[in-house]
């Protein structure tokens, strides 16, 4: 399925206002890691059943040097394995670590409501990741594409003194919360998209995250609902250029 996965969830919530709501804030910081894990996929082994993730270590990743983070957000009926196989080759061409978690449900939380499971899950599986890998804390990012895209910047907009950046991949909404930090936005969004249509979600989005102060790069291409690798790989790239 990619990373992709599906979307019908997040068109139906990105017509309607969210209200604010409270929550979002992951309860985790980064810090040194205490065993190293060598390169390959790792499970994290904290979920139930096959709701779980992986920790994703490059083979350029070098013992004793600390390497950029990006935590992946899969689209809803979508999977950590699915998200994987998308930005996997990417990732490790840069010498991005991975994280790619699953979501509680069949899409993330506050898409079907409000923050909760999922938001405990996720500072879990950063603690996690952060003790296992040796982590850049100054280049964390979180990205995902529609609902998962969706998620990320509502996250990471709560969230900004730990992401470092967003990348969102066609995005349906922005679920409130009490903003923290300056984190740099990247929005890409397909000019065909027909389940989550750009003018009512990525061309009010981002001029409103602009008026709001935010640094954010968006990028318009011809195409439906889907995430070109071209822009997964620009996306990494400026998050490992900390720029």
């Amino acid at each position: 399925m990619g990373l992709a996965g599906l979307a019908v969830l997040g068109l139906v919530l990105s017509t309607t206002q969210q209200s604010p709501s409270q929550g979002a804030r992951l309860d985790v910081r980064a810090a040194a890691a205490t065993t190293r894990l060598g390169a390959g996929v790792h499970r994290l082994g904290l979920g139930r059943g096959e709701r779980d993730g992986v920790l994703v270590i490059p083979a350029s990743h070098q013992s004793g040097r600390a390497s950029p983070l990006a935590v992946v957000l899969h689209g809803a009926g979508g999977s950590s394995e699915g998200a994987l196989s998308s930005i996997r080759a990417e990732a490790e061409s840069l010498g991005v670590i991975l994280l790619i978690p699953d979501s509680r449900g069949v899409t993330w939380d506050a898409v079907r409501g409000r923050f909760g499971a999922d938001v405990a899950f996720l500072s879990r599986a950063l603690s996690w990741a952060f003790t296992h890998a040796e982590v850049d804390a100054k280049r964390v990012g979180i990205g995902g594409f529609s609902d998962g895209a969706s998620y990320a910047l509502s996250i990471g907009l709560a969230n900004g003194d730990l992401f470092s950046r967003i990348f969102a991949f066609s995005p349906g909404f922005i679920r409130e919360a009490e903003p923290v930090g300056k984190p740099v936005i990247d929005v890409y969004h397909g000019t065909r998209d027909q389940i989550l249509p750009i003018d009512a979600t990525s061309r009010r989005i981002v001029p409103r995250l602009k008026r709001q102060g935010y640094d954010v790069t968006y990028v318009e291409f011809d195409g439906p609902h889907t995430v070109l690798s071209e822009h997964e790989r620009l996306a990494l790239a400026r998050l490992v250029g900390g720029g």
